[in-house]
């Protein structure tokens, strides 16, 4: 280049950086105030930079007077059009995060937030991002919300579950302690059953207390999936036997999983004494046990007549009972009854075996049964 062209280069440099560092201090006095006087500015020093620097060309005779005022004049008009597409632009960005800003506030609230698709990618994705975590504070919400009503029926239930035994028991320990009772030897096995059902009750709580604060911990063993659940079955027999309910199923041979044996033993005992308290006498339980791909599937099915759908989104709640929408238990409450624990207690040792359990409602002749289904890995994940 000419040593003319070098020197327009800087004086137009000059002039550039002079509006710019004047532009710098006027952001950093705008810096609290809307963004649209953040892009309104950009726009009047890109504006002012060319003027100042024709103006500062022109007194040094680089360009004609004529030349000049041409300039100046599209620059001039240049800069208003700028200013004013800044401002289009700077009130449009400023309209979106005011959406945004409502959004923010109303995510602690009770009313779900919307994604809204107006603006560029960067605001579309941030509101769909808070309509994402809306929509998890809101499941959240209703979660802790089942949580406390399970909590408030737990404490409803076992208390009347205890004070009704201990009441039993008192009248009975009097009646003998008064040398009053027909039947002492009877009084006496009544007393131990009353013990051993409370005792049973003890062990769940404490076993859920131990899930729910995070402390149940699986040492995993190579358990054959057909001796568990033949044990299993020879435990609940005698029950089934005395409620006239016959055991039956199938498991896969040389079908094996990885998992705490007493952990796992205790999911498929109280899936199956479940099914026995809401299966009426002359019913069938089955338990079937297969491979599928990565995972084994256990299934107990049982005739309790089914499940109402609101009912099976409570069915693994602590606490939660659901005698209404079941087959009733009849007479032998007592070897039976608990307080909800049971199925809370599966969910919990087969999540921590970072497995899945549900259930669904399935025909078994007459009347509708229940399916439950438990799906663990083969191996566990460390």
């Amino acid at each position: 280049m000419s040593a003319d062209q070098w020197a327009v280069v800087a004086v137009a440099a000059a002039a550039a950086v002079a509006v710019g560092l004047v532009g710098l201090g006027l952001a950093w006095l705008l810096r609290r105030r809307s963004v649209r006087w953040q892009l309104t500015l950009v726009a009047v020093v890109a504006a002012a930079s060319v003027l100042l620097g024709v103006v500062a060309a022109a007194q040094l005779m680089f360009i004609s007077t004529h030349d000049w005022h041409v300039v100046t004049l599209v620059a001039v008009v240049s800069g208003v059009v700028s200013v004013g597409v800044a401002l289009a632009l700077g009130a449009a960005v400023s309209h979106w995060w005011s959406a945004l800003h409502e959004d923010a506030r109303a995510l602690g609230g009770r009313e779900p937030v919307a994604a809204r698709v107006r603006g560029p990618a960067e605001v579309r994705a941030l509101s769909e991002e808070l309509a994402s975590t809306s929509r998890r504070l809101e499941e959240s919400r209703a979660r802790e919300a089942r949580l406390e009503d399970s909590r408030r029926e737990l404490i409803s239930w076992v208390s009347h579950d205890l004070r009704t035994p201990l009441a039993g028991m008192r009248a009975m320990t009097e009646a003998l302690e008064d040398g009053m009772a027909p039947d002492p030897e009877r009084y006496r096995t009544q007393i131990r059953r009353e013990v051993d059902r409370m005792v049973r009750m003890v062990d769940d709580l404490f076993e859920l207390s131990r899930i729910h604060a995070g402390v149940l911990r699986v040492e995993p063993e190579t358990v054959v999936v057909g001796d568990l659940v033949s044990e299993a079955i020879a435990g609940a027999d005698p029950v089934a036997r005395s409620r006239s309910v016959r055991l039956g199923g199938s498991v896969e041979e040389g079908l094996a999983v990885a998992g705490d044996p007493a952990g796992l033993s205790r999911v498929v005992a109280n899936l199956l004494m479940n099914a026995i308290r809401h299966t009426p006498a002359d019913g069938v339980v089955e338990v079937h046990g297969r491979s599928l791909a990565d995972w084994v599937e256990l299934s107990v099915t049982d005739g309790c007549g089914g499940l109402d759908p609101a009912d099976m989104e409570r069915v693994f709640d602590v606490a939660w009972q659901g005698e209404r929408a079941r087959t009733p238990d009849p007479g032998a409450a007592g070897e039976l009854r608990g307080a909800g624990l049971g199925l809370a207690i599966v969910r919990g040792i087969v999540e921590a075996h970072q497995g899945v359990v549900d259930v669904e409602n399935v025909p078994t002749g007459a009347p509708v049964g229940c399916r439950f289904l438990v799906r663990l890995p083969l191996g566990l994940e460390t």
